[in-house]
């Protein structure tokens, strides 16, 4: 094996190159997405950043060992964070400019023979739900979203003692075990929130966007306490493994006329 093949990664495409791109047909192509905004007092603003292209990565990386067509695409680092703005530096992008430019790149990667598409999304704030429906009316693409932190939500209480909303428990743990070196537990806040005054809303039968600066002072919406880098560790894992397999059956199963549907209707007799 020679140099090259040792560190170039074919399924990253800001490290291949045109002579090996020429060499691949690609099938599923991997969007990040992620957002610029305040996590609780420790965390660092590129949070969803950070954790969303390590799982991006990570997925692909472990995917093209057995399907050799995925492609992992740089992350879109900006979101929808209009409700944060109060807090310095948060940086917002609309949800409709957030979706022309995913419609562009997917436009991209059609005209590029790839019509397998995964927006792998790191931030509450971004919904791609009328998009995909969209553009799947406009193009022969098969759109699909995954909101990576509730992929393993089944087994959450498995792995956290407490709930995470925004920066708690399970954001902190993940940071703690990815960049240890960004998190500074010591300033961290509380996490605890002003409930809402309509039991609707307690419920959850009737929701709303939430202006996160009257939440608390901090920016949290979960508390940090209990978080270890082994927890985030183990969800990490967890989670990438169930979204690689995806990948994998994603790369290896052909487009027909039923597809992403089954062959057959499973009917009681």
């Amino acid at each position: 094996m020679s140099q090259d093949q040792q560190t170039i990664a074919e399924w990253d495409l800001t490290q291949t190159n045109l002579y090996r791109i020429r060499k691949r047909k690609y099938e599923v192509a991997v969007i990040p997405t992620a957002a610029i905004e305040a996590h609780n007092l420790h965390l660092p603003e590129g949070q969803d950043y950070l954790h969303t292209t390590h799982v991006a990565r990570r997925c692909c990386e472990w995917a093209w060992k057995e399907s050799p067509n995925i492609l992992c695409l740089p992350a879109i680092p900006f979101g929808v964070d209009c409700n944060q703005l109060d807090y310095p530096m948060a940086i917002h992008v609309s949800q409709a400019t957030l979706d022309a430019l995913v419609r562009e790149v997917i436009v991209s990667l059609r005209r590029h023979g790839i019509r397998k598409i995964v927006i792998l999304n790191g931030h509450g704030g971004n919904d791609f739900t009328p998009l995909v429906r969209q553009i799947q009316c406009d193009l022969d693409v098969f759109v699909f979203v995954c909101n990576w932190w509730t992929v393993g939500k089944d087994r959450y209480n498995e792995i956290f003692t407490l709930p995470d909303d925004h920066a708690g428990q399970m954001e902190t743990s993940v940071g703690l075990e990815l960049y240890p070196h960004l998190v500074e537990m010591g300033q961290a806040g509380d996490g605890k929130v002003q409930p809402f005054r309509f039991e609707a809303l307690r419920k959850g039968w009737v929701t709303t966007s939430r202006n996160f600066a009257r939440l608390n002072d901090h920016c949290a919406a979960g508390q940090p306490q209990g978080a270890t880098a082994n927890a985030g560790k183990a969800y990490l894992d967890l989670v990438c493994e169930r979204v690689s397999k995806f990948l994998v059956e994603l790369g290896k199963i052909p487009i027909d006329a039923n597809f992403p549907l089954g062959d057959t209707i499973n009917q009681k007799e």
